[in-house]
């Protein structure tokens, strides 16, 4: 078996043995997991050169990744069912399904929450996959060998870094990764082939930096790194502005053992036997995985590469939940590979988008983000979730648009449903609201989204597991649909923002396109650096109200019952640069909260077109008997659990609160 040993460094009762239910206590283990792959079996054909790597005198390659789990003291109890948490950064997301906020902390304790996962009775194992996450104490990583040449020699070719300064002043240095990670040092620091450009909005094509004028270190002239990790500019990085360098870097990790990792790490819990030193033997019979974001991305290129067979030929996975990943792929099976780039106007390999049969019209080119897997037989039920903030990005949408005709792709296969979660951003929002991030310290234009979308995932984690356990199928997909009319270009729908007193939307949307990195980039390999640009795809949201809230998509009993226009939108205050940008690294991440006048008289002072809370509602009470109303007929559409429903009223009261006073 490919994981051929669990270290076991650290065991104790979690949360000091509290009862979950009828589940009872859990056991919180941390570790590492030791796996030896076979680089000629054809379950592992689709990583890019493992070929190439060292292997032991098996002839196995071998690495190791973190992983944490909880599972049932009492493994009986629980309900079978593993939730593979494909960690963000190595930090862990599932806890969202708890209504736990994600930690920029490492070593932030596992807090329960809610319960809700272990009241259900899963096993969350939170596992390593990302080769290029720094040793941090804390964070769930993976350390893989590296691609050697015939000579037994690290690799060296071409990489794009990708720069935007986020802090209000120019800084001089950014490292050579991205988001903090392991850096990509320069074969040769004096590279006269290196290049850097410059620009203002992703679509644009960069204006070259002179050579002369940036150089691979942290400072000047004075205190030089022994191998240069990063790049300096006398003159700055401007706030806002957007670089790009391409040079010669050398060392490759082989990064596509990360799908080996969860495939065999949810196999061995499956399938594995007590002696073997399975901790769940004979408890478990299905494994989902869940990835946020940059590990949303992970999942859908884990479909594309289609590796959900494990070497004895069984099914790893059985569902999977891409959440906030868009249309997207990314570098995780790459040569020079940088996995936690998230910034999605340069990530290679966007086409095809979605699970459906697509055709570009302007290459010709055709076919589906599960063939691969399809092929194999092993395809997982597979439910795509997106807020409003991947539609604005403009790849979301992408997922079931027919390209050819403008039309709707088919809908709801026996494998596949998508969901919109409409008027909601890339993360779960919070109040009270905030106008400067406390996670992060970024300001927008305007107040973030305070919409939790959170009480949908816990649904849509059920409807997937009754699906995978007892073949219940799940409630229709629901989107934004041309067929309708639900579906608009976003370039049509944005100018509406502007009846909002003191709101100016941009004039100019960033659009995902079509990116030519050579004829190898199937093999792995990105030899046009930077890519040439091509055509952009087109782009649709959701239609709008008079309220300007979306009118498609799955939406909140908030939303139904707004107290404020919510967006999956906001602009970077202009203290931050670059203020016609969406606020976010990878053009789009933030949400916005315009709250309805409090009242008539508010309203008319201001010119807001948009009826005051005092005019659409008789009183709290009136309010919140509408509220769960519509969480009642969420609930029995199958979008909404109905234990959410008094949760989403106790915390919409507050907000009330806030809006009126």
């Amino acid at each position: 078996m490919p994981l051929v040993r669990l270290e076991i460094t650290h065991q104790e009762h979690f949360a000091s043995g509290m009862e979950f239910g009828d589940v009872g206590s859990y056991e919180l283990l941390h570790g590492i997991a030791h796996y030896e792959v076979d680089p000629q079996h054809t379950a592992n054909s689709g990583i890019v050169d493992l070929a190439l790597a060292p292997t032991n005198k098996r002839g196995q390659v071998e690495f190791e990744s973190d992983f944490v789990m909880l599972h049932p003291t009492n493994p009986s109890r629980g309900n079978g069912a593993i939730l593979y948490d494909v960690v963000n950064r190595g930090t862990k997301t599932v806890l969202t399904f708890n209504s736990v906020p994600r930690s920029q902390d490492p070593m932030m304790p596992v807090e329960p929450g809610n319960g809700f996962l272990l009241r259900k009775g899963y096993t969350v194992v939170f596992g390593g996959w990302q080769a290029d996450v720094p040793s941090t104490p804390g964070l769930i990583g993976m350390r893989v060998p590296e691609a050697l040449d015939e000579q037994g020699q690290p690799l060296e070719g071409k990489i794009l870094c990708w720069f935007q300064e986020q802090e209000a002043q120019a800084s001089q240095w950014q490292l050579l990764s991205h988001k903090d990670h392991l850096p990509h040092p320069p074969a040769d620091p004096d590279e006269a082939e290196a290049q850097m450009f410059v620009k203002d909005h992703p679509n644009d094509t960069g204006q070259p930096i002179p050579r002369d004028q940036w150089r691979f270190a942290r400072r000047g002239t004075a205190e030089q790194e022994p191998e240069p990790h990063h790049v300096f500019m006398e003159s700055g990085f401007q706030p806002g502005r957007i670089y790009e360098l391409v040079y010669t870097t050398r060392g490759s990790r082989i990064l596509g053992l990360g799908f080996a990792a969860m495939r065999d790490m949810v196999s061995f819990l499956k399938y594995g036997s007590t002696s073997e030193g399975n901790p769940c033997a004979g408890a478990l019979n299905r494994a989902h995985a869940f990835g946020q974001s940059q590990s949303g991305r992970f999942l859908r290129t884990y479909l594309y590469t289609g590796i959900n067979t494990d070497e004895a030929g069984r099914q790893a996975l059985d569902g999977l939940i891409p959440h906030v990943a868009g249309g997207m792929k990314g570098e995780f099976n790459l040569r020079f590979g940088q996995p936690s780039k998230d910034i999605c106007y340069v990530l290679p390999g966007l086409f095809p988008c979605s699970d459906s049969l697509q055709i570009d019209p302007l290459t010709g080119k055709g076919g589906s983000l599960l063939d691969s897997t399809r092929q194999k037989s092993h395809l997982p039920k597979v439910i795509f979730t997106n807020t409003s903030a991947e539609y604005w990005r403009g790849d979301a949408a992408l997922i079931h648009t027919d390209l050819e005709n403008k039309t709707d792709l088919p809908e709801d296969s026996e494998y596949v449903r998508r969901y919109h979660f409409s008027g909601t951003q890339h993360g779960v929002g919070f109040f009270p609201l905030e106008e400067v991030r406390e996670s992060d310290g970024w300001r927008g234009q305007q107040l973030f989204s305070c919409m939790d979308y959170s009480p949908l995932l816990r649904s849509v984690l059920q409807n997937l597991d009754n699906w995978v356990a007892e073949g219940t199928s799940p409630p229709p997909s629901r989107h934004p649909r041309l067929e309708d009319g639900s579906a608009q270009e976003s370039k049509d729908v944005m100018p509406s923002f502007a009846k909002l007193p003191g709101l100016n939307p941009p004039e100019r949307l960033a659009r995902a396109q079509r990116l030519d990195y050579g004829k190898e980039l199937e093999q792995g390999r990105t030899v046009i650096l930077p890519a040439v640009q091509g055509a952009q795809f087109p782009a649709f949201v959701s239609s709008l109200n008079e309220d300007l809230n979306e009118i498609a998509g799955v939406r909140l009993p908030e939303l139904a019952v707004p107290l404020a226009t919510y967006t999956g939108w906001n602009l970077r205050h202009p203290e931050r640069g670059n203020p016609n940008l969406f606020h976010g690294i990878s053009g789009g991440l933030a949400g916005s909260t315009i709250p309805f006048p409090a009242t008539r008289k508010i309203r008319d002072s201001t010119g807001d077109p948009r009826l005051s809370i005092e005019e659409r509602y008789q009183s709290l009470e009136d309010y919140l008997h509408q509220l769960r109303e519509a969480g009642e007929a969420l609930a029995q559409e199958g979008y909404l659990l109905e234990e959410d429903i008094e949760r989403i009223a106790q915390r919409s009261a507050k907000i009330w609160e806030a809006f009126t006073s």
